[in-house]
């Protein structure tokens, strides 16, 4: 009897220990929750401060691209009542390595909303403008490119395309993208949906009110009702727009 009960306490203890050593390999074959690999991300715009935690900014879900422990989000600070202005952040580790804020900081009412990045060099940022305003603002990094500003008029959302060093949050160059009014030529609402990169072009989708742009930047010719989904596909200096084209228009 007294061997029956050591006999039994023995293969209790045995069990138990292959059930810890089952649990210990699953464990070490299950991917770690942050080796994950996210783009593009398109989302509604959050708003978060440089003094957040990750884990704070996280929880907005907001657009964020990330590969594997390094994450940047992207989202606007409430500045007052009446003006927000756009941020873009990265952490490393769950550690701040930048925070942006001076992309905009004029009276123009920013946010940011769309991310892509490759994981390396390449990350594309996506901002909303809804009109020019003394001070600094995206113009001074769009000079040079397919089309350097808000243009006339005022109120519709127009978006901002920014190519930014992964390293420490400068914008390289911007180009705006809007849509145009046929009767007057002031710029109307476009919306970016989505974004795509084959390691040469930019390309995107959105949704454009009247009217979307041709690759010359002119007014599209449109039927039926807005808004229209557009595509335009950037080189990816953004100096150019390779092709344009939406249903229903020419």
């Amino acid at each position: 009897m007294i061997y029956s009960h050591k006999l039994q306490r023995y293969f209790a203890s045995f069990s138990l220990s292959l059930v810890l050593v089952a649990d210990l390999v699953i464990t070490q074959e299950a991917p770690p929750a942050f080796a994950q690999t996210i783009n593009s991300s398109i989302g509604s715009a959050v708003t978060f401060s440089c003094n957040d935690s990750e884990t704070t900014i996280k929880a907005k879900n907001g657009a964020k691209v990330r590969n594997g422990t390094t994450a940047i989000y992207i989202g606007y600070q409430q500045v007052s009542s009446i003006n927000k202005n756009p941020i873009t952040i990265r952490f490393n580790n769950g550690i701040k390595a930048w925070c942006r804020t001076d992309y905009e900081t004029t009276n123009d009412d920013g946010t940011g909303y769309g991310l892509f990045w490759d994981g390396g060099s390449v990350l594309y940022g996506v901002y909303s403008s809804t009109g020019s305003q003394t001070g600094n603002d995206f113009r001074r990094y769009s000079a040079l490119r397919w089309l350097p500003s808000y243009g006339s008029g005022g109120g519709p959302k127009a978006a901002v395309i920014a190519r930014i060093n992964p390293a420490n949050g400068q914008v390289d160059y911007a180009t705006f993208l809007s849509a145009k009014r046929p009767n007057d030529g002031k710029t109307n609402s476009l919306v970016v949906s989505s974004l795509s990169w084959n390691g040469t072009n930019l390309t995107v989708q959105a949704k454009s009110w009247w009217s979307p742009r041709r690759v010359n930047t002119n007014s599209m010719t449109c039927s039926g009702s807005s808004p229209y989904q557009y595509t335009a596909v950037f080189t990816g200096d953004l100096k150019k727009v390779n092709s344009a084209s939406a249903a229903t228009c020419s």
